[in-house]
């Protein structure tokens, strides 16, 4: 992602990290230099800057690995045409999916990886509308990841898995899949070592609302968002240092998060919006409603005027607010200058993880349950879930 379109969002000239990454890099070197890494969900906007950010400190090999296999395309020929990028001799890609037959049979027949660095997820609430979604979500963030760290023979130094601050008191169903996963990674963690980090938004990722708005100007389209939802953001850099901190420096059970000020951190999409558009020379036009900035699109925008939806989020699964942990929690502020670790010292409730995995692996051949089933065995491992059903999905907006 160009830096000039984060820099509107995040209004950072360097990464909010750069010091905790100086001062730990020959501990970051010594862990990194000669290791065979592997990176699962590789391609994404999260994974492709860890790829980048593990490269800085020289590893000993690099299998990336995405479903994606246009995006992973890309990123290899991004990775061979940075000047400022050196290949390890062992570098390969696979466009294969955790969960499948030959993910199982590459990781069998491999030479051991020291280092796992899993970024696959679905991440988007308009993903959990409908059981078929859901199971789905289900599986990919956290079911196959525990099944193939229960069933391989693999033993990792570490092991690092992407959580999101969602999963703190999680008023939707993918916040919640985040903490079931963190749940899991702590039934095993007494065998396979893992950290992880729960993410501020990443400014302009794939897929997301600003990353959209770019695509709506590209295609002359009016702009739409809703007025009343405050995200963090951090850069695409930054999300790959945070990833390396979290799985190198951190502990065994660690959780990292990102020390953001709510005051001067925090933004709306409606004014994200209207930030790129004026730092593009348009101002914002808003409109009462979608009809009316689709209607108007040909008539403002000669006038360097951008017809723009605003609205107060009403569909399931938004909450108005960031948080990257609850009162419950041991946080430690203190270790680095712009990284929090949460430190989950504490046993979990091992039974409760037991059923969640059996209920998700045994549902989904059963057609007589419904998504409030899922919704009743994700809250009984994840108590704090605060899930209203609203009747209304981002599908139906503009």
């Amino acid at each position: 992602m160009n830096p000039f379109y984060e820099k509107i969002i995040t209004q950072r000239e360097d990464s909010c990290f750069k010091d905790d990454i100086e001062e730990n890099s020959l501990g970051l070197k010594k862990m990194v230099a000669g290791s065979r890494i592997a990176v699962i969900g590789a391609a994404g906007s999260i994974g492709s800057a860890v790829a980048k950010t593990i490269l800085r400190f020289s590893p000993g090999g690099l299998v990336l690995i995405d479903i994606s296999e246009n995006n992973l395309v890309e990123l290899v020929r991004d990775l061979r045409s940075s000047s400022d990028v050196k290949l390890p001799k062992e570098f390969s890609t696979l466009p294969i999916a955790m969960g499948t037959l030959e993910f199982n049979r590459y990781f069998a027949e491999s030479k051991p990886f020291d280092y796992f660095f899993n970024l696959a997820a679905i991440k988007h609430v308009r993903s959990e509308k409908d059981i078929y979604c859901l199971i789905r979500m289900i599986d990919t963030n956290v079911i196959f990841m525990h099944d193939f760290l229960e069933e391989s023979h693999c033993k990792f130094k570490k092991v690092f898995s992407v959580s999101s601050d969602k999963a703190a008191n999680p008023a939707n169903l993918m916040g919640a899949t985040k903490m079931a996963m963190e749940q899991t990674l702590l039934y095993r963690s007494g065998i396979q070592p893992f950290s992880t980090a729960r993410f501020a938004n990443v400014a302009f990722s794939d897929g997301s609302l600003p990353y959209g708005f770019l695509r709506r100007i590209e295609k002359r389209q009016p702009l739409a968002a809703p007025s009343d939802v405050r995200r963090y953001f951090i850069s695409h850099q930054e999300a790959g240092e945070l990833c390396a901190l979290a799985a190198f420096a951190g502990d065994n059970r660690d959780v990292f998060f990102p020390k953001l000020a709510e005051s001067r951190d925090e933004k709306t999409f409606s004014r994200i919006a209207e930030d790129l558009l004026r730092k593009l020379n348009y101002e914002p036009f808003v409109c009462e409603s979608e009809e009316e900035a689709k209607r108007r699109i040909e008539e403002l925008i000669p006038e360097r005027k951008w017809p723009c939806h605003f609205f107060k989020s009403d569909t399931t699964g938004e909450k108005d607010y960031e948080e990257f942990y609850t009162t419950s929690e041991n946080v430690d502020l203190e270790r680095f200058k712009s990284v929090g670790v949460i430190k989950r010292d504490g046993e979990i409730d091992r039974s409760k993880v037991e059923k969640f995995l059996s209920f998700a692996k045994s549902a989904k051949n059963r057609k007589d349950l419904a998504k409030s089933d899922y919704v009743t065995a994700l809250a009984d491992l994840v108590p704090s879930l605060s899930h209203l059903e609203t009747g209304k999905n981002l599908d139906g907006k503009m």
